[in-house]
């Protein structure tokens, strides 16, 4: 799996959040087709380039695009919310350097420097919830709560505890919760990616689902922003007021709806659905 021929000049960058947003678990297939027609034919007519912007490992993005049956490779990925890995000439997936390293050095500062913080933090969600912590290679802090209501409560009780340590940050989907560095998450990790094809604010798309996506939905980091009909509250406001798109359908459909809103005035792709 390769990524479609470069464009001598690319004039857009696209930005997919990859659960919720284009794969759909339930789906048949997963991503639906037309969506690959779509991005060939932006490609092909606009010069556009485009990735997957998503909280998986880059082993689970693999996994991910095997089984929705990606018939080419985006041009980048984004995992964990903040590795930048492109494909090499044999389609393998390499890290990008710099900023990977950059980014793995301020982590291990950070949580290094933040450990009696988090300490506490762990004994106040173990002492008052029954949400589960977790740290793993990769990921040195981060928890599972038992229910979306659960969560909340979290987010609540620990914000006032984080306040005296502004570079440490989160990122959330559901009922999952990663420990980070503030300036590394989708938002910033899109900005980087967007830079080294010379593309500015305006010519940046990004769409996303949930609270992980915000940041990459900020205006400040994309001039298009979109998301599914089935994206969560907080992410369907902020897209609202930043003068985006809230799609009418669901996960994959919604992402082609919204790439034909900015790309092609509104109108149907040829295979559309």
């Amino acid at each position: 799996m390769i990524p479609l021929p470069a464009p001598a000049h690319p004039t857009a960058i696209l930005s997919f959040d990859f659960d919720g947003t284009l794969h759909h678990s339930a789906g048949e297939p997963p991503v639906p087709v037309e969506f690959f027609q779509l991005v060939r034919r932006l490609r092909e007519e606009q010069g556009v380039v485009w990735g997957i912007n998503t909280g998986r490992s880059m082993a689970q993005v693999v996994e991910g695009l095997v089984e929705s049956r990606f018939p080419f490779s985006p041009d980048w990925v984004v995992a964990r919310e903040r590795e930048i890995f492109l494909p090499n000439a044999f389609g393998r997936w390499v890290p990008h350097g710099k900023w990977n390293q950059r980014c793995e050095k301020e982590i291990h500062w950070l949580f290094k420097h933040a450990r009696k913080l988090l300490k506490r933090l762990r004994q106040e969600i173990e002492n008052h919830t029954a949400a589960r912590w977790i740290e793993m290679d990769g990921e040195p802090a981060g928890l599972i709560s038992q229910s979306e209501e659960e969560m909340e409560w979290i987010i609540e009780h620990i914000e006032p505890l984080v306040r005296d340590e502004p570079h440490l940050s989160w990122q959330r989907n559901s009922i999952y919760l990663r420990f980070g560095h503030r300036d590394f998450q989708k938002g910033s990790s899109l900005c980087h990616v967007a830079e080294a094809y010379g593309l500015a604010v305006g010519q940046r798309f990004a769409i996303g689902d949930s609270y992980n996506d915000l940041e990459m939905l900020d205006p400040v980091n994309v001039g298009m922003s979109a998301c599914p009909a089935n994206s969560v509250a907080a992410v369907k406001r902020v897209v609202r007021e930043g003068g985006g798109w809230l799609s009418q359908a669901s996960h994959g459909h919604g992402s082609i709806e919204a790439l034909e809103h900015f790309f092609l005035g509104g109108k149907r792709a040829a295979h559309g659905p």
